[in-house]
C-alpha cells in the first residue's frame, strides 16, 4: 500500500525564499470529498495527475497517485472539480537531510502560505527550520479539500 507521512507547519516569514531550488504552479481541484477520503486531480506544469487518499491517521494516510494525460486533467477540473480550484505555487526548499514543499496559495486562498515536509517513518526526525511556525498536521482546516470547498478568505 502506497502511504504518505506529511507534516504540516505554517509559514512565519519569508526566510526560506533564498533557499528555493525550483518551483512550479499547480492547479487543483477535488472530484470527490466524502468523509476523509479524496479524489483529486493536480496539473503542474505539463503534467497531471489523479490522486485518491485515505482517511489520515495522525500524519499518516494512504495515498494513490497516478499520471493521467494532461487534457484529461484539464476537463476533469474544468466539467467535474469542486470549486474554487486550489491554485498555488510551490517551492522546493532543502532544510538538513530533508526537502520542504512551500504553498504559496493564490485565489480564494491567497494569504495563506503552507511547509510540507514527506517523511519516510512517522516519527522520523527531521531539522525545523526558522520560519516553519506553528504545526497545523492534525488541523483539517489546512487540508487542500477543505480550502476547496471554504477557502482562507471566508475564515
Amino acid at each position: 500500500m502506497a502511504l504518505e507521512i506529511e507534516r504540516k507547519f505554517l509559514v512565519k516569514n519569508d526566510a526560506w525564499r533564498g533557499a528555493v531550488e525550483c518551483e512550479w504552479r499547480i492547479l487543483q481541484g477535488y472530484l470527490a470529498t466524502s468523509g476523509d477520503l479524496t479524489v483529486r486531480v493536480r496539473l503542474r506544469g505539463d503534467d497531471a495527475f489523479l490522486t485518491i487518499k485515505g482517511p489520515p491517521r495522525g500524519p499518516v494516510r494512504s495515498e494513490f497517485e497516478y499520471a493521467i494525460p494532461p487534457e484529461d486533467g484539464e476537463a476533469m477540473l474544468r466539467e467535474l472539480a469542486i470549486l474554487p480550484l486550489i491554485d498555488k505555487t510551490r517551492y522546493r526548499v532543502p532544510c538538513g537531510a530533508h526537502y520542504w514543499d512551500l504553498d504559496v496559495f493564490a485565489g480564494d486562498n491567497a494569504g495563506l502560505v503552507l511547509a510540507e515536509i514527506e517523511l519516510k517513518r512517522e516519527h522520523e526526525p527531521f531539522e525545523h527550520p526558522a520560519w516553519a511556525g506553528l504545526e497545523v498536521t492534525g488541523d483539517l482546516r489546512y487540508s487542500n479539500a477543505n480550502l476547496a470547498r471554504r477557502p482562507f478568505k471566508e475564515w
